[in-house]
C-alpha cells in the first residue's frame, strides 16, 4: 500500500472499526493498538512535547514501560472529566449544535488510520465539523498564541488533520478550557489542507509497515530530555552490577562531538557566572535592608521601583527527621518514602600509550 502522489479528492465514507459507549478502557485500548490515532500522530512527525515515537511504538507493539509514569494522571483526568462541561462552553459560545457519535473510525483506503472524536458540530449552512476538547492550565495558555496570532498548537493541529483526514470532514474546531469561567476559554478552527494531509498520511503509513509491522524500533531523533524520559521508562533503574558495554567506532563521532561541545560550553558558563554572582550580590544588599519586611519601594527620578520578597512555605521533612521517621515507626517509613533516582553522565577521555 503507497499513498499517491496527488491525494485522492474523492468523498468517502470512513468505515466503523468498534461501538466505544459501553466498550472497557482495557478494550478500548487494545482497539487504539489495532492503528494509529490522532494523539499520535504529533509524535510521528517528531513535533510531541510528550513522547517519542519509540514510545509510541512501544504502546502499539503492547510492550510495558518498566517504570510507569504516573506523574501526568491527574491532568489526564481531569481532561476526561471536563470533556462535557467543555462542550456545553463551546456550544454557548458559538450557539453551534453539537452531539457525539460513540464509535471509532477507520480510514476505508488506509484502516491504520483511526479516529475516536470527541464531537460533532452542525453548522448553520448544515455542514458537519469536528471538535476536539482540550483542557491546559492557565500559565499554559500561551501556546495557543504565536507572535500574538492566534494559532493551534502543532501537536494538536497534527491530531486534528488526522481526523479531518479520517472522516473526510472539512472543519475541525478546538475549544480549550484554561481557567474557571466562560471567559477562559479558546476556540480555532483548522480548515483543511490537503498537501499536509498527504505528507502526514505518506509518514503515518512509513511508521506503521517500517516499524510496527515490521517489529523495528524506530530510532530516537527527538529532543535529549525526552529521549531519556523514554529510556528511563523502558530501561528500567539503573544497575550497578551490569556487566560495561562496549561501543563500537559509530559512537566515537558522538564522543567526540560531545566533548567539543562541552568545551564551548565552559566559555560561554564563565561570563554568565560572572553575571549571575554580580546579581547574587546586589540581590543579597538589597535583601539586608529590607529586613524582615517583604516589601519595599524606591522612587528615583520619576522611576518608581517596588521589591517583593515574600516567603514560600511548603510542608517539607529534614535529612534528621526522616531518619528519626525510619527507626521509630518503619511501618509508616516503608508505606510512605519512596527512593527517587537520578544519574550522572560523565565522559572520561584518556590517551592509550604508544606500545
Amino acid at each position: 500500500m503507497t499513498v499517491s502522489s496527488t491525494l485522492n479528492r474523492e468523498r468517502h465514507t470512513p468505515l466503523v472499526l468498534v461501538e466505544t459507549e459501553n466498550l472497557p478502557e482495557e478494550e478500548w485500548l487494545s482497539y487504539r493498538r489495532r492503528g494509529i490515532g490522532g494523539s499520535d500522530v504529533a509524535s510521528i512527525l517528531g513535533i510531541s512535547p510528550f513522547r517519542t515515537a519509540r514510545d509510541l511504538y512501544y504502546d502499539k507493539r503492547n510492550i510495558v514501560s518498566v517504570n510507569d509514569n504516573e506523574e501526568n494522571w491527574v491532568a489526564m483526568s481531569m481532561g476526561h472529566l471536563l470533556e462535557d462541561l467543555v462542550g456545553k462552553i463551546f456550544q454557548h459560545k458559538t450557539g453551534f449544535e453539537i452531539y457525539q457519535i460513540k464509535k471509532m473510525f477507520y480510514h476505508p483506503k488506509y484502516p491504520f488510520m483511526l479516529a475516536d472524536i470527541d464531537y460533532f458540530v452542525t453548522l448553520p449552512d448544515g455542514s458537519t465539523a469536528l471538535l476536539e476538547l482540550k483542557t491546559t492550565n492557565y500559565n499554559a495558555r500561551g501556546k495557543w498564541w504565536l507572535d500574538k496570532q492566534e494559532i493551534v498548537p502543532a501537536y494538536y493541529e497534527a491530531q486534528g488533520r488526522h481526523y479531518m483526514a479520517v472522516m473526510d470532514i472539512d472543519r475541525i474546531f478546538y475549544c480549550c478550557l484554561y481557567g474557571n469561567n466562560l471567559n477562559e476559554v479558546i476556540i480555532r478552527e483548522l480548515k483543511r489542507d490537503f498537501a499536509y494531509e498527504e505528507e502526514m498520511i505518506f509518514l503515518e503509513q512509513e511508521f506503521w509497515q517500517n516499524h510496527v509491522q515490521a517489529q523495528v524500533p524506530p530510532p530516537y531523533t527527538e529532543e535529549g530530555e525526552l529521549v531519556i524520559k523514554s529510556v528511563r521508562s523502558h530501561a528500567g533503574h539503573a544497575d550497578v552490577s551490569a556487566s560495561v558495554i562496549e561501543f563500537d567506532k559509530n559512537m566515537k563521532s558522538k564522543l567526540f562531538r560531545f566533548q567539543e561541545l562541552q568545551e564551548q560550553k565552559k566559555t560561554y558558563e564563565a561570563p554568565v557566572k560572572k553575571v549571575k554572582s554580580e546579581m547574587e550580590r546586589l540581590k543579597a544588599l538589597i535583601i539586608a535592608e529590607m529586613g524582615t519586611s517583604c516589601t519595599a519601594v524606591c522612587e528615583q527620578d520619576g522611576t518608581s521601583y517596588t521589591i517583593t520578597y515574600n516567603p514560600v512555605r511548603e510542608p517539607a521533612i529534614s535529612k534528621d527527621n526522616l531518619m528519626r521517621l525510619k527507626f521509630q515507626y518503619p511501618e509508616i517509613y516503608k508505606e510512605f518514602v519512596t527512593v527517587s533516582e537520578s544519574r550522572r553522565f560523565h565522559i572520561a577521555v584518556s590517551a592509550k600509550k604508544a606500545a
